[in-house]
């Protein structure tokens, strides 16, 4: 900027002119065409949905449809059912994550990074698939139970119904709780730990009234992203045959009675409704508190040594957590392998007939995830430089807004943005085309890059605050235009926390079945997703899909190992050159 004042104040008056008129027009140009792209395909589409629960067949306004929704046994019996399964999924995804943040971070544990990063390996496989190989370890003729009748004469039905449901989705989605936990726990201050325990405090009441409030914000984020997404999650209750919840009602009303039910409209604003409150109460939680330390707590935090009956309480949790957080990844793998398994606690016998299979009539659905993600989460990190750069770097009015509007995406289940483009976009064909634009595999690519754009956004706002903008006055005092300065200078300063949104957006997108399964309109566009749950819907084909679920969590697990090399090399210069 500097340069610039320096240089309107010579002769050169009309090219001092052009360049602030270029500065000027640039970020206008660039936040029009961010927000036509977030107004075409969130707002507008989420609108249509809620204009469309509030209207008659003649435009006229209404509330009939709510009522008549409420006035439903089933659909009232499938929002409470919704409401309870997210509320108990969020207290057992408390109970298996809390402890083990607490353990790894505050006591000396052997093992804490590796104990932390199995802890996240849920996150890497589609929770209807986890669900089918749950099934196999604990369902009612499962390994556990047939061990446990044998053994002990009783089984436990931990499988059955919306207790099933509960137990799948706490075990898939507690990462969240402990990623955020682990995060906020290592930045408390350690002599305020050591202040309560000179007063007395120890044991739980040292954990309750200072180690957790101060850790609260880190939790509230984990304990309502697993509210929004069991909500969300339709895949895992069809694939257990639980249709009295929210999201398979809407599902099953839009597929069976047609894109004009009203009733599948209503239950989308309710899902609406709920997430985005889910959402406002965890941050109303937080308002008007004070959460922050003098230091953070990575050196100064005491870490404490077990003792015996400690150590072995303490183990002996975290083995038996991993091993009931790890099972769907160990039933997935046993079931690809298996050619017999029933009613026995191991397979009966093995065959490698299943990958065979897969890559024989799946390759194209391979190939379409690929696709998809890696379009997604490139349109991702651009959307999400674009708005860091002009939240940040330009003195735009309403800016933040961009920020808000983009966020919007994390409170909008996959099912209603799927909904919403059904209904707007009926009708459309492609430019210059008769191809019906629902028909097509763009509308399931974008849907990928919307529904992750949180993530992305987050990545790239963070880069961008640690790259000073005296980096960019001087590009710029050098002779440097704005694209030269933001493609020579701005991105290669951001590009790990660009990677890292891209990363995140990948295997999120990579494993996303709410939107995919309505946007899907033929089998040439399914991705694995898609291909997955239609294999796990007859057991004939249970073999097949676990082979492609166990294809799925390598692509996503190399993607994001390959990911992380690059981030470390593309750090590594910087380091050695501030040496």
């Amino acid at each position: 900027m500097s340069a610039v004042l320096t240089e309107s104040a010579t002769p050169q008056l009309p090219r001092a002119a052009r360049v602030r008129h270029g500065i000027a027009w640039g970020p206008w140009l660039l936040a029009g065409l961010v927000l036509a792209f977030l107004g075409v395909f969130l707002l507008l589409p989420v609108g249509e949905v809620i204009y469309t629960a509030f209207v008659t067949e003649t435009g006229a306004f209404t509330l009939s449809h709510f009522s008549n929704f409420f006035g439903q046994d089933l659909l009232r019996e499938s929002l409470m059912n919704s409401f309870m399964v997210a509320l108990a999924s969020v207290f057992f995804a408390s109970v298996i994550a809390i402890p083990l943040a607490y353990l790894t971070v505050r006591f000396e544990f052997r093992g804490a990074l590796l104990i932390q990063t199995l802890g996240v390996l849920p996150l890497i496989m589609p929770p209807f698939v986890g669900a089918v190989a749950l099934q196999l370890i604990f369902g009612r003729s499962g390994s556990v139970n047939l061990l446990l009748n044998d053994y002990f004469g009783f089984t436990i039905p931990i499988m059955d119904g919306l207790m099933g449901v509960t137990f799948v989705e706490s075990i898939h989605y507690f990462p969240f709780i402990l990623l955020n936990l682990v995060a906020a726990m290592r930045n408390i201050d350690g002599s305020m730990e050591e202040s309560a325990m000179n007063l007395g405090a120890r044991g739980w009441r040292l954990f309750w009234r200072i180690i957790f409030p101060l850790s609260l914000p880190g939790y509230l984020a984990g304990a309502a992203l697993v509210f929004v997404k069991v909500f969300d999650d339709l895949g895992t209750p069809l694939v257990m045959g639980v249709t009295n919840m929210l999201a398979p009602q809407a599902y099953l009303r839009i597929t069976s009675i047609g894109i004009e039910d009203p009733l599948g409209y209503v239950i989308s604003v309710i899902m609406i409704v709920l997430s985005i409150l889910a959402l406002w109460m965890a941050a109303r939680m937080m308002k008007g508190k004070d959460y922050t330390t003098l230091q953070k707590g990575g050196s100064s935090l005491q870490r404490r040594q077990l003792r015996g009956w400690e150590s072995v309480l303490a183990y002996g949790w975290v083995v038996f957590v991993l091993l009931v957080t790890l099972a769907p990844h160990l039933g997935i793998l046993l079931m690809s392998f298996s050619k017999v398994w029933s009613f026995s606690v191991l397979p009966d016998s093995y065959t490698v007939a299943h990958y065979a299979t897969v890559f024989t009539d799946s390759k194209l659905m391979i190939y379409n995830t690929l696709k998809y993600c890696f379009m997604a989460a490139g349109l991702d990190i651009v959307l999400g430089t674009a708005i860091a750069y002009l939240i940040y770097r330009t003195k735009l009015p309403a800016r933040q807004w961009l920020d808000y509007i983009a966020s919007i995406a994390l409170a909008i289940p996959g099912l209603v943005l799927a909904i919403g483009y059904l209904r707007l976009f009926k009708g459309v064909n492609v430019p210059f085309t008769d191809t019906p634009m629902v028909a097509t595999w763009f509308l399931i690519m974008i849907a990928y890059a919307v529904r992750r754009l949180p993530y992305a956004l987050r990545s790239c706002m963070a880069a961008l605050q640690q790259v000073h903008i005296s980096l960019e006055e001087a590009a710029n005092s050098l002779g440097a235009g704005k694209v030269n300065t933001v493609r020579r200078v701005m991105v290669p300063l951001m590009m790990g926390g660009i990677l890292a949104g891209f990363v995140t957006s990948f295997i999120t997108a990579a494993v996303e079945l709410s939107a995919t399964i309505l946007l899907t309109s033929a089998e040439s566009q399914a991705p694995m997703s898609y291909g997955i749950y239609l294999y796990m819907q007859s057991i004939a084909g249970r073999g097949p899909g676990a082979a492609l679920s166990v294809i799925a969590v390598v692509v996503v697990a190399l993607g994001t190992y390959l990911s992380h090399r690059v981030i470390e090399k593309s750090r590594a210069p910087v380091r050695s050159s501030n040496d």
